[in-house]
């Protein structure tokens, strides 16, 4: 499987960006992340096809939430803009290195990595 970490969580005001990094051990065809707020299921957030670049981004997000890649860096960001209470979270990415599986379905992805934390507070 693919290594993963997470990085770039942190605190921050209503209004805030921040940006998330995750960096893998091996390029994988497939990135996503997902987020997860105590109490809650996962959610998908957004999604990278590594080789293209072509992304999805959820509606919950579209428009504050931009994910990219270096694949020179093993390396997918999740830039977060307009950040609201509502996404607090924690942060996960998840990686694939196959085709299968739907964007945000955790089923669809068999590497993990630990999770970073997201609070947003006025």
């Amino acid at each position: 499987q693919v290594r993963l970490v997470e990085s770039g969580g942190g605190s921050v005001p209503v209004g805030g960006s921040l940006t998330l990094s995750c960096v893998s051990s091996e390029l994988a065809r497939r990135v996503a992340w997902f987020r997860q707020a105590p109490g809650k299921g996962r959610e998908g957030v957004a999604h990278i096809f590594t080789d293209s670049g072509a992304t999805s981004v959820a509606d919950s997000v579209k428009g504050r939430f931009t994910i990219s890649r270096d694949n020179a860096k093993k390396t997918v960001f999740l830039q977060m803009s307009s950040l609201q209470p509502e996404d607090t979270a924690m942060y996960y990415c998840a990686a694939t290195l196959g085709w299968g599986g739907y964007y945000y379905d955790v089923r669809s992805y068999n590497s993990w990595g630990r999770g970073t934390q997201v609070t947003v507070s006025s």
